[in-house]
């Protein structure tokens, strides 16, 4: 078979031999009844690009590491957005096995399994530490992975960035009216959320905001932090730019993986990957932390004018996002499970939260 051929039939195949330049599923048995570690080299897909800050680098980052950490028994290839899979079709094409991996979000895949968006970001939603502690040790990567395994794939959290603002606006919003009628870019849960006081919320690619908003074919959108914003220039189409980031005090980033692909890896393989990805979070939560300052030093000498939401704004969000969430959870018993567990966590650990850390 040359060259051109056997790239066509690695492209169709979702596992074959690695000596045909794909990824191997096989690991042979020692007679001791003992796993051999196997080389496998896996194609990632991601939804991101890697130029994003933050977004996009930590997936490129999570797969040096995974190289270094495992003396380069799984190599892991990013690919940029559309070069494997469309953005969108991620889940698809990692539960298929058509690639083996994808870096994303789970607040994508509410067409898929709405409950997933609660392993993203929540309206109103925990800090990182809280969000961390809830899905460590508060009964939440059990459901996670209960839910992915069903349609073949493994995730792993693999990164986590703190909050985003709130969003860039052509006009200003000083009151809860002012989302009547208007057509915004939006993510996940608040996308509901702002939907349910009047908004017209689509989900565009990070790459096609600034386009849209330039065209006219949005009035508004969230994206990111000021860090990664900048870097996508929204504040040469935008200059109104609102906080807090109510939508998401905190986001999961994810590692999926094809569910054979992943049982196929010695546990060894499987425990640095994990440990690849418990690094990838701690970085992209200092590194976040770090870049943000500057960037909003950059943003005001740009002109942009930024603006906090008002008390009342925010109240009428928050009584959108409760009936969106009982909406959702009387809907779909996933959604109801996890969505129960993360209110139980949160009432409980508000007895530490109030007493430990210091209020300004």
């Amino acid at each position: 078979m040359n060259r051109v051929k056997s790239a066509f039939a690695c492209a169709l195949t979702a596992s074959t031999l690695i000596l045909n330049g794909c990824s191997s599923h096989k690991n042979d048995e020692k007679t001791d009844g003992s796993q051999d570690i196997q080389n496998v080299e896996w194609r990632m897909t991601s939804t991101y690009p890697s130029s994003l800050l933050i977004i996009g680098t930590m997936g490129k980052r999570v797969q040096e590491q995974i190289e270094d950490l495992t003396a380069g028994s799984v190599k892991i290839n990013f690919h940029e957005p559309g070069v494997l899979a469309p953005p969108f079709e991620t889940f698809d094409a990692v539960s298929y096995g058509a690639i083996d991996a994808g870096w994303s979000t789970p607040g994508y895949w509410a067409g898929k399994v709405p409950a997933l968006q609660l392993f993203a970001s929540v309206p109103f939603g925990p800090s990182a530490p809280e969000y961390l502690a809830w899905y460590d040790y508060g009964g939440g990567r059990a459901m996670f992975e209960d839910l992915y395994h069903e349609h073949n794939v493994h995730s792993i959290i693999c990164g986590l960035s703190p909050p985003e603002a709130a969003g860039w606006f052509k006009e200003e919003i000083k009151t809860i009216e002012d989302f009547q009628g208007l057509k915004i870019r939006f993510f996940g849960l608040g996308g509901k959320v702002l939907e349910e006081v009047g908004a017209s919320p689509q989900l565009i690619a990070g790459g096609e905001i600034y386009q849209a908003l330039e065209l006219g074919v949005i009035d508004a959108s969230e994206y990111s932090m000021p860090a990664v914003d900048y870097n996508l220039g929204l504040y040469q189409v935008a200059k109104h730019y609102y906080f807090p980031g109510w939508h998401q005090q905190s986001t999961f980033y994810e590692l999926m993986i094809n569910l054979k692909s992943w049982n196929a890896l010695h546990a060894t393989q499987q425990k640095q990957i994990e440990a690849a990805c418990a690094a990838n979070i701690r970085n992209g939560i200092s590194e976040g932390e770090a870049l943000q300052a500057d960037a909003i030093e950059k943003l005001l000498a740009e002109g942009v004018q930024f603006h906090e939401l008002s008390p009342e704004i925010l109240a009428e969000l928050r009584k959108a996002w409760s009936k969106v969430a009982s909406d959702l959870a009387e809907s779909d018993e996933d959604f109801a499970r996890v969505w129960q567990s993360l209110q139980g966590f949160r009432a409980r650990y508000k007895s530490w939260a109030n007493r430990g850390y210091l209020k300004e």
